[in-house]
This record gives structure tokens, sequence and C-alpha cells, in this order.
């Protein structure tokens, strides 16, 4: 009877825990930030799932651990049952394990392709190039002119600021919210990583290859963005900022970028 009560307390105490960390949005997320795009909402639910799952094999272990120590201690010198050679026993433990693991192979193969889908099928709504250099970022915006030729609309460059530099330092990559962006990442010294930490992903920046990935935000704002790749002495100076803005904002940041670009060229 002790043993129940005590094996009743823990689950309660275990459910109190529960409830009250599923009333925090953070507790939710697991600590990760808030996502801000479709596919980082996807990456936040595949991680959500595999903790349910992580959870609840850890649950059933420790049940069974406690189970075991409460109502089966020693009581006399006679042997309990013998389970070995008990064949429906070892194929529980043995199929249940492959299942698990096919199921979260499953959902994570169908996530990453979600999410490093790039299609070239319909051309993107917005291009950006981004370079990373020692030590700091470029961001040139592309648009193709009526033969079909890309070129530089816009471009910002930016230079090593320190972590507590104000936001007006950061060099800024502004894209529009509800349509999807494609970022193609260039290095030419080292390799870095281009790592927004709201859009749940990050990806490398490497010498003589052209990474790239598409996402659409879906909530504006602006969002702080680093070098995720020890690449230098200045590396922690490799600050960037995402702003997220709407379709009419970004339309009138591009328009404001080509008058100052054909002021200058007429200078």
């Amino acid at each position: 009877m002790r043993g129940r009560r005590a094996l009743k307390s823990a689950g309660a105490l275990g459910l109190l825990a529960l409830t009250a960390s599923a009333c925090s949005g953070e507790a939710k997320r697991l600590g990760m930030p808030e996502p801000i795009s479709e596919q980082a909402e996807r990456m936040l639910t595949l991680w959500q799932g595999s903790w349910i799952a992580a959870f609840a094999v850890g649950g059933v272990v420790w049940g069974l651990i406690i189970w075991a120590v409460l109502f089966h201690r020693k009581r006399s010198d006679d042997l309990p049952p013998q389970v070995r050679y008990n064949l429906p026993i070892e194929i529980l433990y043995t199929a249940v394990p492959f299942v698990i693991i096919g199921v979260l192979f499953y959902f994570t193969a169908r996530d990453q392709d979600y999410v490093e889908k790039i299609d070239n099928k319909t051309p993107p709504a917005v291009t950006v190039d981004v370079i990373g250099f020692q030590w700091s970022w470029q961001f040139d915006y592309k648009e193709k002119d009526a033969s079909g030729r890309e070129r530089t609309v816009a471009s910002v460059v930016g230079v090593p600021v320190a972590p507590d530099a104000p936001s007006g330092a950061k060099p800024v990559l502004t894209v529009p919210s509800g349509e999807r962006v494609r970022i193609r990442l260039h290095s030419n010294d080292v390799i870095h990583s281009f790592w927004v930490p709201a859009l749940l992903y990050k990806k490398d920046v490497m010498p003589g290859y052209t990474n790239e990935f598409e996402f659409t935000a879906t909530k504006t704002g602006t969002y702080e963005g680093r070098c995720a790749e020890l690449c230098g002495v200045d590396h922690s100076r490799m600050l960037f900022q995402m702003r997220v803005v709407t379709p009419q904002q970004y339309d009138q940041f591009i328009a404001q970028a080509k008058a100052k670009a054909a002021q200058g060229a007429k200078q």
C-alpha cells in the first residue's frame, strides 16, 4: 500500500509539472525562438513530436523501473519466475524500437524534404545573393531585366560590429512577408554559416560552392542574425539583422534603392 501511494504521488507531481510547463509558450517551443516562417513552423513541429516521443519512451522506462523497485523487491530466497526464451517478449522488445526509429525517420525525412525544397518551376518573388566575408555580410538583391538576364538592383555591404553595437550599425537584410524568398549563399574566403535563429535554420556558406534555400516569412519584425561557424578572429562581430516587412514596404525599399543607384550613376 505504501508503495502504491508513493507511485500515485509521483505521478501526480509529474502531471502537475507537465501542466505548469504547458502554460508557457516558451516551454511549448522547448526553448526555441518563436518561428517566423512556414518552414520554421514545420521544424518546430518536428522537434515537438520528437520530444513527445522521447518523453513517452522515458516515461515507460522509468515507470517499469519504479514498478520493479516497488513491487518486486526481494522477499525471500526463492527465484522469481523466469522469462528467458520467452519468444513473444523478445520479439516485442526487438520490434518496438525499430517501429519507433522508423516513425521518427519518416517524419524527419518528410520535413527535411519540405524545408530544403527549391522550386525551380516558378521563380521566387525575391532572390538575394548573400556573400559572407571576413567579417561581415553583403546582400545583393537580384532581378531579371527584359532580356531575362539577372542584375543587381540593390546592395547592402556591412562592416564588423561589436556584439553590443546599436541596431543601426548592423547590415540589414530586408525581405517581404507572405512571399517566397530565395537566399543564395557565397563566400570568397573561408566557411561561414548564415543563421537567423527565428528561422530555426542555418546553412553553411562555403567557398567555391553556392548553397541556397527558400522560405516564406509569416511575421513582420526585425530579427537578429549572425555567423554560426568559427571563421576567424572577428567571428563574434559578424552580425546582421533580417527585417521582414509588408510587400508594399519591400517594393518601396527596392524603388528607393533603384532611384539612389540611378542618381549615383548620373553623378
